[in-house]
């Protein structure tokens, strides 16, 4: 385990905590002032009560010092207040830094890494064991100083008043403790089983509503559906049966503890009689022990909300310490062009399941530890136009994504310019790079600021004129608000020709010199493909364009084309050399135009 793992609550808070950290410290000494307030009502209590058994009838006394308790009791409410406003806004702070880390590490992560992670473990991360962490981080610090520290200092004060109560005033103490030793039986290993049913859940669910049109178009809903119930029933079995093992002791523990009346009244009683404890005392000690218990609970009450902020940091921190993309912060060297190069390039699709489980749907591990390139070498001139074809499964989109840099390669290299990529930052490389795949993703948000992605500070005019240079203007204008149009959800209003149109202008307003085309058109019709391909002809010129296409006849034009087959280059050369050498290319150029004259 990493020692980012082993780090305590207190060293996660603090860690990303970042300008937010005089909060908590600020809320710490105002949630001391609260149990300050807390404990002078209890004094003054007692002290009211020894002055009327004393036999002193000053009303004015009486009404100046209820009045003092009125004081101390709004000051308790005062303080709590400001002390939990400080750490609730630390907090938010804190579950925001988090977030934003790992996006950012997300971010920085090989592609393959990312989606051998399932959407819904994701997202269930982010989003709701992060923010179930908010009422934890927000009363952890303050409360549990407070209520810690207020039993402590009553503790001291009776034991000044009477060190014998003082001990009787723990007697019940022990019984809570034996039963909460009965509720920590195999604790750590049903915590960790309900965890693992709650992520199963959710990826089932997340599973179930993202293939909900399979499962309606091959009558699978029963099967589908049972699969999420089962996991449901099992997520909520897990919980029953473990409250059901912990309701005894936990009742125990949290009636008989805090009764501290069971030990004080007879034994203080006892004491009384034979004289050796003062009514007066004795009635202090009665007022004032019924604050020394029921603060412990409290404290002992965040066990749980501990342990589980404890895990889900931890898996945070599985996050975090996950390997990321081999790049420097700054560039190592400065490519000379926008050539590419690749140098014995092997690349398998590798995949760790030590600590998850994954259906086979939601993950590559179908691809795991098989070799999918086996030393590709292979050299674009910068500004030329390059098509990579060949069967599926071939090695073709894999070559793609390496060049894109969604991946880092087992061994060899992948150079621009001469550079080897792992030499540029990732900002750099960015730049440089624009890859669209045929599974395009468009944020809920308008078709213009959609394209707009591509450049952040692009006006509207400049978000228009892509449009048109894309030949995509025309559709979005036929839309219902034009590019103010709302695209959905992953771009759920839109067909998926049209979604990957608004993409390629997108990858256009990016104007970066490198141009990857990953069966970018697989979804459009023929017609609108032919106006897309003559539109990004005008727009890519003088940049180095890699396309991957199934179609043969859309990359018939171009410069050199690269036939892979079973992870390795097969042939290369133009169109026409091609189909003299014959072989794998003739005989797919063959069957593309009889598919192609027979619909």
């Amino acid at each position: 385990m990493s020692d980012k793992k082993k780090k305590s609550l207190l060293s996660w808070i603090f860690r990303f905590a970042g300008q937010k950290k005089p909060m908590y410290v600020l809320s710490i000494f105002f949630a001391v002032l609260c149990v300050a307030c807390a404990i002078m009502p209890y004094i003054m209590i007692a002290q009211i009560v020894r002055q009327l058994l004393g036999g002193i009838r000053d009303i004015n006394l009486y009404i100046k010092e209820c009045g003092i308790v009125a004081v101390f009791w709004a000051g308790n409410a005062i303080f709590h207040m400001i002390s939990t406003t400080l750490s609730h806004i630390a907090t938010f702070n804190v579950l925001g830094n988090i977030r934003k880390s790992l996006c950012d590490k997300l971010a920085r992560l090989p592609l393959g890494s990312v989606l051998d992670m399932p959407s819904g473990t994701l997202k269930n991360i982010l989003i709701e064991r992060i923010d179930s962490m908010e009422t934890t981080l927000a009363h952890i610090l303050p409360e549990w100083t407070s209520n810690l520290l207020l039993p402590v200092v009553m503790f001291v004060y009776l034991f000044t008043l009477d060190w014998r109560m003082g001990l009787a005033s723990l007697i019940t103490l022990p019984i809570g403790l034996v039963s909460s030793c009965f509720m920590m039986i195999n604790m750590q290993e049903r915590f960790n089983y309900a965890i693992e049913k709650t992520k199963v859940l959710n990826d089932t669910a997340v599973e179930y509503i993202n293939g909900i049109e399979v499962i309606k178009a091959f009558g699978k809903s029963k099967a589908s559906y049972e699969k999420f119930t089962k996991a449901a029933k099992e997520g909520s079995d897990c919980y029953v049966e473990w409250m059901r093992d912990c309701i005894w002791p936990f009742t125990i523990a949290f009636v008989i503890a805090p009764s501290t009346l069971l030990a004080i009244l007879p034994i203080g009683g006892l004491f009384f009689l034979k004289g050796t404890l003062t009514a007066v005392d004795f009635i202090t000690i009665i007022i004032l022990s019924m604050s020394i218990i029921q603060p412990l609970l409290t404290v002992y009450s965040y066990h749980d909300d501990i342990a589980k902020a404890g895990v889900i940091f931890g898996e945070v921190g599985g996050i975090m310490d996950m390997p990321e993309l081999d790049r420097p912060a700054f560039d190592a060297a400065v490519p000379e062009d926008n050539s590419i190069t690749l140098k014995d390039v092997r690349f398998s699709y590798k995949k760790d399941t030590s600590d998850c489980e994954f259906s086979i749907e939601n993950s590559v591990s179908s691809r795991s530890e098989r070799q999918i390139l086996h030393g590709i070498n292979l050299s674009l001139p910068a500004g030329s136009y390059t098509a990579l074809v060949g069967p599926s499964g071939s090695g073709k989109s894999t070559v793609a994504r390496l060049i894109a840099s969604l991946w880092d390669v087992d061994s060899g290299s992948v150079e621009i310019g001469g550079v080897n990529i792992k030499n540029l930052s990732l900002e750099e490389y960015n730049r440089r790079v624009a890859y669209v795949s045929q599974d395009n993703f468009l944020f809920d948000m308008s078709v213009r600021e959609n394209i707009r992605l591509g450049k952040r500070d692009a006006s509207d005019a400049e978000v228009e004129e892509i449009a048109r240079k894309s030949g995509c203007y025309d559709f979005i204008m036929s839309l219902e608000n034009g590019f103010d149009t709302i695209v959905g959800g992953s771009g759920a209003h839109l067909s998926g020709g049209e979604r990957q149109r608004i993409a390629i202008a997108r990858a256009m307003m990016k104007d970066a010199p490198i141009v990857i085309l990953d069966e970018a058109t697989a979804y459009t019709d023929p017609e609108n493909e032919a106006i897309i391909q003559q539109s990004v002809a005008r727009l890519v010129k003088g940049k180095t364009l890699i396309v991957i296409a199934h179609r043969l006849s859309t990359v018939a034009d171009a410069d050199k084309i690269v036939v892979i087959k079973d992870g390795q280059i097969d042939s290369q050369g133009t169109h026409e050399e091609l189909l003299k050498k014959g072989g794998l290319y003739k005989d797919m150029w063959e069957a593309h135009i009889s598919a192609r004259d027979s619909v």
